[in-house]
């Protein structure tokens, strides 16, 4: 009896699959050598850093068709939270969303007497990037601002002793460009006035203090994946905590608001799908349309999930290559220290930094405008330190706030702060082409 040499349609579909990826490497090779050949400026302050990897999992997820969160969604959050040494890794749509779900799970009823309600106070910087603050007023929480340090531009520590309040219930801060902020006194308050921390951690992602992974600190910690980021899955970004509760609200807020914990596309993971009672809905009402949190849509797509997981193999080389390049560039800026202010992390701070901070001091002899105009002129990209002073800004300069001291410093970056890249698409001999931008610029002036 002669046997058949057809094919199993999975075996078919495998092969098919397989041809589809060896052409999708083949694409980015050539891809890659074109890029090569496109002009060297301008030297951008961040960008994508990735290889065939990346799209060979985009296109693998793309054939599954699998739109929404799935197993690269899943791959990706146990990884990552393995990096942490946490216990939860929960992905959404931002940065800017992560920062919204960890605040607003610190509002939970679920929380009880912990929970914050409106009127509490949340210590802050105004120095920094908006969505930090944001979520602070969205709950009708009350921000405290206190004054930043020059060079880390970092909450000063006797500041933050000076902020807590009757009314002062958490602390929320960004580690500013990827330098950790002073731990050693936000713990201390933390421990002694029983407080609530979330580290905004979208510009620190590998940054150590003390030997520890900053986002390992807090209660909750977040984290950005949007392009100029450590490591990036388009748009995206992450809640991570080791605390059960805390991870279940954050779900619950970023899936609608839904009581039920289940995966996509499972049901009744908690064996009680139709035999409980909810406020007043009849008894046994379907769990999984039971709204326990006002929430959102916050989720993001397997398909960006795909992109992070092979990104998330090479975080280790890309944090290695922006200390390599900040070293380099601090060395070539240095002899400019006389008329600007370099990067000061600070003891027993560790950065993975996300980018170059300078002030031009007072009596430089130009302005931060001359400087980054005539840098943007000949191809190196700037970008100021973010809101500068937020509230100096059209949409929080009437919120409802408390202010410690003055805002002194904040003021001055305000004025006069900028940074530059120092991201892995860097390479050595651009660094070199930006510290002799720098040079010119200064000697024309001097």
């Amino acid at each position: 009896m002669k046997m058949s040499t057809r094919k199993h349609p999975t075996d078919r579909l495998a092969a098919l699959r397989k041809a589809v990826l060896d052409k999708v490497k083949l694409y980015h090779q050539a891809k890659a050598a074109a890029d090569s050949k496109k002009p060297a400026l301008p030297l951008h302050y961040a960008g994508r850093v990735y290889d065939e990897r990346e799209l060979v999992n985009l296109a693998d997820a793309g054939l599954d068709f699998f739109l929404t969160a799935g197993r690269y969604a899943d791959k990706f959050e146990a990884g990552f939270a393995k990096y942490l040494g946490l216990n939860h890794a929960c992905l959404v749509n931002s940065g800017s969303s992560a920062n919204l779900a960890a605040l607003s799970a610190l509002t939970s009823p679920k929380l009880g007497k912990r929970r914050l309600k409106p009127g509490d106070e949340v210590i802050t910087t105004a120095c920094g990037f908006p969505t930090t603050v944001a979520p602070i007023l969205q709950n009708r929480l009350v921000p405290v601002f206190v004054d930043v340090n020059l060079g880390n531009y970092n909450a000063i520590p006797g500041r933050l002793e000076k902020a807590v309040g009757k009314r002062t219930r958490a602390i929320m801060m960004a580690h500013t460009l990827g330098v950790p902020f002073p731990l050693d006194t936000v713990m201390k308050l933390v421990d002694k006035h029983d407080l609530w921390l979330i580290e905004d951690n979208c510009d620190a992602l590998g940054s150590r203090f003390r030997g520890r992974l900053t986002g390992t600190f807090g209660h909750l910690a977040t984290f950005s994946f949007y392009p100029a980021h450590h490591i990036t899955l388009g748009e995206g970004g992450c809640v991570a905590t080791s605390d059960e509760q805390l991870a279940r609200i954050v779900r619950s807020l970023r899936d609608w608001g839904r009581d039920c914990y289940c995966a996509g596309g499972q049901s009744n993971t908690c064996g009680r799908r139709f035999s409980q009672q909810f406020g007043s809905l009849p008894h046994g009402y379907d769990h999984k349309y039971v709204y326990s949190h006002v929430g959102y849509n916050l989720k993001l797509t397997d398909l960006q999930a795909a992109i992070g997981c092979a990104q998330l193999e090479k975080l280790e080389k890309f944090i290695a290559r922006r200390k390599e390049n900040f070293a380099l560039l601090y060395k070539l800026l240095k002899p400019f220290e006389d008329k600007l202010i370099l990067p000061a992390p600070g003891a027993n701070a560790n950065p993975s930094w996300f980018a170059f901070a300078i002030s031009v001091r007072k009596k430089a002899g130009f302005t931060r405008n001359e400087l980054t105009g005539y840098l943007e002129k000949n191809g190196v990209e700037t970008r100021n330190l973010f809101s500068g002073n937020l509230l100096r800004h059209p949409a929080f300069r009437n919120i409802k706030c408390r202010v410690v001291g003055d805002l002194k410093n904040t003021d001055f970056v305000t004025e006069n702060t900028f940074f530059i890249g120092v991201y892995p698409g860097l390479s050595k001999a651009d660094l070199h082409y930006v510290a002799n931008i720098f040079k010119k610029f200064i000697k024309d002036r001097i």
